[in-house]
């Protein structure tokens, strides 16, 4: 009696844990909502990881490369797919954004792709953004166009101001995560009246 009771609890426990895993599974194969593009050496330890943990949390789906990408996965081929998926784009801009390559290219992609892009200043003022050539990072003069052309777009937006040696960490990630959930609601309310005014009586 008591071992049958073990074993029915044994395989209770086990399709449990399959339902479980398919629905991570399931879940992972979603398109993202929400893409963070930040500086990997300057905030992906505090801010970035903070606001997809915080943004996982409410159950929306974010991307975060360190997070959602594996051995063998092809860099620039799943980064370009997930903005190109994402409703919404969150640019944590830091001291040493400028020097990456793979942000700037972010960046340029949500603005090419027309996506809603909440910038996040942390530690570093809009007017201090600006892509130039330098020994680090050689770029083609059409990618300083490009490239530049996105960091206008993005000081002309409104964002959230962060100092790191004043401000709370968990104020930040609140006000971004707050913003992310009006712009999601947001675009689909604009989905949802675009779908309407498309039926035909």
């Amino acid at each position: 009696m008591q071992r049958a009771l073990v074993g029915n609890l044994l395989q209770r426990e086990i399709q449990i844990s399959r339902n479980q895993i398919t629905k991570k599974v399931i879940r992972s194969q979603l398109p993202c909502e929400v893409f963070i593009n930040h500086r990997g050496n300057d905030t992906k330890r505090t801010i970035s990881s903070l606001l997809y943990d915080h943004l996982t949390r409410l159950r929306i789906r974010s991307f975060l490369d360190n997070k959602n990408m594996k051995p063998g996965d092809k860099l620039f081929e799943k980064i370009d797919s997930a903005i190109k998926e994402c409703k919404v784009g969150i640019a944590v801009f830091s001291p040493r954004y400028c020097d990456s390559y793979f942000c700037l290219h972010e960046l340029a992609l949500f603005v090419e792709s027309k996506k809603k892009v909440i910038p996040i200043f942390c530690d570093v003022k809009p007017s201090e953004l600006r892509a130039v050539n330098k020994a680090n990072l050689p770029l083609r003069p059409e990618e300083i166009v490009r490239f530049n052309l996105a960091l206008e777009e993005a000081k002309l937006t409104v964002g959230l101001d962060f100092d790191s040696n004043k401000g709370n960490w968990s104020d930040v990630v609140t006000k971004a995560a707050d913003v992310v959930i009006e712009s999601l609601i947001e675009i689909e309310d604009e989905q949802t009246r675009n779908q309407t005014t498309h039926i035909v009586f």
